[in-house]
Parts: structure tokens; sequence; C-alpha cells
């Protein structure tokens, strides 16, 4: 049995029949996301219109129930876990792409599809969607516009937000809105489309969105560089990117995580290596070898050790093992994991990244950095075993310095994986107390009841 009003449970079950789900086997698939965090909903909606979507959250308001929107529970922050019960409103069966227009750079999708799902459809109208989390094959646009996703190639194209052009979605008010329009332009009012991106399911949910589309480059070349220390790696990064030639992918690692991936993962790396960058450019076959060698001169300078570069996809394949055996070889060192993302200007990763090695030595963990520094976007991956209270302690303790590290570097506490619940007792650390006042007004107006993820993003008043 749930805690739903029996008025709510018949008008809802006779909304969506089957895809109605109240038994607590059924109920338990949604009960968590990748942040390993757990909490029961009271029901789950599988809607496959936006028509349900809208009298589901009307009926909902009435009685005051939570309503949880989900994609396919891929984010790290908990932003998906009805810790208030409720309704969890999963949308893998409003996943149809609608329409592709390529003379307009545009596809129109519903939340559920699948980013990879996108991308192998606009592959032969020689397109791409610009967001490429590391959950790409299973994540939805829905999931990646609700928390900002980007990847690697957010430095040269942009993460969700810059690459939505409208949203349809129905508000904690029972409102079906429509923001933004299918075009490349428009300057028509306030920016609502981008506001909705990020906002985590807390605003709105997102029925329908309208995509900004990219021509895929017909050419790309790799460059791996290693270096020294983090320090001179990353006075390369403000040199990469200083220069016209933007990378299409710039790609960081720190001491530890080379020395896992060459230990662990099996990647060619020598002993000396302190840092290493991957670098990326893409373009058309007369262009990018300019641009190639426009990089390897800013890759170049004081702590150097090696630069190899990949003129074919075989070539890239083998640059990019060290890489990609990362992830695979953290589970050597500990069986648990807290990775978050922060930000901090590029000039400062040397700061932020020995400042997290200190609070490895200080609280006796391990603690990986990799990520996007392009974008000063860094993944602070801290090891541990969970079943250890101490070290659980010792674990929570640390990333609230790592914040802290974060925000005083000028940066903040997260790039692409939004808020959630992981960080929300940090907000008022990273945005100032009229700031605060402010998302809380929009969200009373947007969400009149407080219907919408409670507990999610924005603190307690």
């Amino acid at each position: 049995m749930t805690a739903l009003p029996d008025e709510l449970q018949r008008e809802l079950s006779g909304l969506l029949g089957e895809a109605w789900l109240t038994d607590p086997g059924e109920r338990l698939a949604y009960a968590y996301d990748n942040s390993r965090r757990h909490a029961m909903p009271d029901a789950v909606a599988l809607p496959r219109t936006r028509e349900q979507v809208l009298a589901l959250v009307r009926a909902c308001r009435r009685h005051r129930v939570p309503v949880i929107a989900r994609g396919r529970g891929t984010n790290t922050t908990g932003a998906s876990v009805p810790v208030a019960g409720g309704v969890v409103v999963s949308f893998e069966r409003m996943n149809r792409i609608l329409e592709i227009r390529p003379g307009d750079r545009c596809a129109i999708v519903e939340p559920g599809v699948l980013n990879g799902d996108l991308q192998t459809a606009l592959k032969s109208h020689g397109l791409f969607w610009p967001p490429d989390p590391t959950s790409a094959a299973f994540s939805t646009v829905g999931g990646n516009l609700a928390c900002n996703a980007g990847g690697p190639r957010a430095v040269k194209y942009g993460a969700s937000r810059d690459n939505v052009l409208a949203v349809t979605a129905v508000t904690g008010a029972g409102e079906l809105i429509v923001c933004g329009t299918a075009t490349t332009k428009g300057s028509t009012g306030y920016d609502l489309h981008r506001l909705l991106v990020g906002s985590e399911g807390t605003l709105a949910l997102i029925v329908e969105a309208s995509l900004r589309l990219t021509p895929a480059a017909p050419a790309r070349a790799a460059l791996r560089a290693i270096y020294r220390d983090v320090s001179a790696a990353a006075q390369a990064v403000a040199r990469l990117m200083a220069q016209p030639v933007t990378p299409s992918m710039l790609e960081f690692m720190d001491a530890r995580a080379v020395q896992l991936a060459r230990d662990f993962g099996g990647a060619d790396l020598p002993a000396e290596a302190g840092a290493l960058l991957m670098i990326e450019a893409d373009g058309d076959a007369q262009t990018l070898p300019h641009s190639i060698d426009a990089l390897k001169r800013a890759a170049q300078g004081d702590g150097l050790i090696s630069l190899d570069d990949a003129s074919d996809e075989a070539a890239r394949e083998r640059l990019w093992a060290a890489r990609k055996a990362l992830s695979p070889s953290l589970r050597t060192l500990a069986p648990g994991k807290i990775n978050e993302d922060v930000v901090v200007p590029v000039s400062r990763i040397p700061e932020l990244v020995d400042g997290v090695q200190a609070l490895a030595r200080e609280f006796d963990l391990p603690i990986v950095c990799f990520g996007h520094a392009g974008n000063g976007n860094l993944h602070v991956n801290l090891l541990y075993d969970p079943a250890d209270d101490a070290q659980s302690e010792r674990a929570h303790a640390a990333m609230s310095r790592v914040f802290a590290l974060a925000l005083a570097l000028g940066g903040t506490l997260s790039g692409e994986h939004g808020i959630g619940l992981a960080k929300r007792e940090f907000m008022p650390q990273a945005v100032d107390a009229a700031t605060l006042a402010l998302m809380r007004q929009l969200k009373q107006v947007f969400d009149p009841d407080g219907i919408l993820n409670p507990g999610k993003l924005l603190p307690d008043p």
C-alpha cells in the first residue's frame, strides 16, 4: 500500500492504466539514482503524452503530493531520488524524435530520448548535438537538460544550456508553457528556456525540447601532452585557450590519475609523468593540420616531457586509451567513490589540485582529479570504503572542504552534474543571500505549492 490519497490513486490509475505503478517491487527500481542514495516513491507514472503529464501534475497539486521527474537516473547528485515520497514521473515512454530539420539545424524531441540514440539519428544528416556526458549512451535528453550536462566537447561547443532553442514544459502550477523559439536568434521577452535548463525539475517538467544542432566536422586529430607536474600542465592549458584555435576537447589528468591509468589500466605512460593533457581539434582536411600545429605550439613549454600526435582514428584511440582506462582503475583503490565536479578559473587549476592533494593527506584518503581543463571543470574522485564508518565520515568531511576550496579560488560548486541533494547545503556559500532569495521567489512563481522535486537544489530557508 502507498500513502497516496484514495481519490488521487483512482484518478491517476484511470488516467494512466498499466502505466501507473504502485507495486513495491516495481517502485523500487525508481527509488535510487547513480548517487546510490535511495528513497521509495509512493507511485511511479510512465506517461506517453504531455496531456497525461499536465493532468497528473494538476491532480498532484490538488492533493499537495510531490512530483519528481526522472530520466534514466544516471545523475550522481541524488537529484532524482524521491526523498519526500510522492510520484516519480519517468519519461522513458516519451522517447520520440519528433522532427529533424537539417536546414534549420534543429531537432525536436521528447524528454525520454536517449542522447546516444539522438546522435545516431543525426549522423546520417551530418549533424550532432554537442552535449556528450560520459553517460550519453544511457542518459536522456531531458536529464541532460535538467542538470545542464556538458562533457568534453563543451570547451568548444558549449553545454546543454548553450544548445537548446526552446522547451515546452508543465509548471508546478499545472500550466503548459512554451519557452523560447526554434530559431537560432530570438529577442522576445525573458530567456525562460535557459532558466529551465539546469533547474533539476524544481520549476517545471520538460515535455518537449527544440535542440540546436551542429554540423559534424569531417576530420579530427588528437594530441597527448605529458608534463612534469600539474603547474606545467595548467600553464599549457592557459596557452592553449589564449590562442585562436579552440580545441574541440581538452582533458586533464593529475599525477594520481596518470599513475592509475598506467599501473592498473595498462596505458603506455612514462613513470615521470606528473600530469597529462588530451587535446583534440576538428575541422576539414585542409585546415585541420594548421589547427593541430597551432595547438602543438601552445602545448610546448617548460615542463613538457612528451608530445604525441595521432593523425588517424586508430592512433587516436591508442592515445585515448589512458583516459578510458582511468575509470575502471579507480575501482582498484576502494569500493566506494564520491565523484563531484567543481569549476575554477583555468589559471587556478594548480591551486585546486594542490589543495585537493593536501586534503587527501590530511584525511588519509586517495583523491583523483581529472576532467575538462578548458572549462576549469574538474571531477574530484574521493575513494573510500562505505562499510567503514570512520572512512565515510572523513570522506564527506573532505568533500565539504573541496567545495570550500573551489569557492575560495573564485569557482563554483558544479559545472555539469548539478546540485541535487549532494551540494544543496553549500548553496549559501556559493550564492549570495539576495540572489538565493530571488531563486526562491522564482521557485514560488513556477511551483506555488512546492510539489516539484522537493528537497533539491535550494536549501531550506
